[in-house]
């Protein structure tokens, strides 16, 4: 068995070598799977990446790190954000390891002042990034301000739908899921998810899998408070647009409706 085989197959931080969980932990490699992401010491790893911060700094990483895991990444953001200013953004982005980058991501989270348009364009490199765990951190760290101006992202997630990146269009709708996944759920999306009309309609035939399960699992959540909007929904894709990737996304929507 090789070692990316091993680490492909890690699905528990026990099933970790040691040897792969501290590289990760002083950003030498990427992670492989969620369970290096969750599993890697980023108490570690701030002291790597950012030797000289502050006492203070280190003192709230060292808390942040006892937390939950989104509730961890948000405050590390801020830490560092209120350390080393916008330009700790720049530095975090680029960095080679995935959660340096998701850093950045919480970084763009806590900035104040940010109106939709500008905060998406600050996320909008980090939603594209190659790696999964970027991805995930990138919409995780704005969807409480896209929950607050709903209208606002809705218009300007739409014209994400038509990007060429199937990142930038499966992040266009992963953003606003009225459940989503480790996060507050969107109340007004649960009441009337056909508001989100405009960034699902232009997605129900996507070539990309990846778009095509976030599609579906959008809609499976609308499915568990609005179930006959859901089958109203999919019974109108499917006449209009009857293609493979509609039928798929269709049958993913409504697999817990009997």
């Amino acid at each position: 068995m090789t070692a990316a085989s091993v680490r492909k197959g890690a699905t528990r931080a026990s099933d970790i070598p040691e040897n792969i969980l501290e590289a990760l932990s002083r950003g030498e490699i990427q992670s492989a799977t969620l369970a290096e992401c969750m599993a890697l010491n980023q108490a570690t790893l701030m002291r790597v990446v950012f030797p000289r911060l502050s006492s203070p700094a280190l003192k709230a990483i060292d808390a942040a790190c006892e937390l939950g895991v989104l509730k961890r990444m948000a405050r590390i953001g801020e830490v560092l954000l209120s350390e080393l200013g916008a330009a700790g953004i720049a530095q975090c982005s680029s960095h080679g390891a995935d959660t340096v980058r998701g850093w950045a991501c919480f970084m763009v989270g806590a900035q104040s002042g940010l109106d939709v348009v500008g905060r998406l364009a600050a996320v909008r490199p980090l939603a594209d990034d190659a790696h999964f765990g970027v991805r995930e951190w990138a919409w995780m760290a704005v969807r409480p301000h896209l929950a607050q101006e709903l209208d606002s992202s809705i218009t300007h997630l739409a014209r994400w739908t038509v990007e060429p990146s199937e990142y930038l269009r499966r992040f266009a709708s992963e953003a606003l899921r009225p459940r989503g996944v480790w996060c507050a759920h969107i109340a007004s999306l649960k009441r009337e998810p056909g508001q989100a009309l405009p960034i699902l309609s232009p997605l129900r035939a996507d070539p990309s899998n990846y778009v095509q399960d976030s599609v579906a699992n959008w809609l499976n959540d609308a499915a568990k408070d609005q179930p006959d909007w859901a089958r109203g929904l999919c019974a109108k894709w499917l006449k209009a647009t009857p293609t493979d990737a509609t039928r798929r996304i269709c049958q993913r929507a409504l697999r817990n409706l009997k």
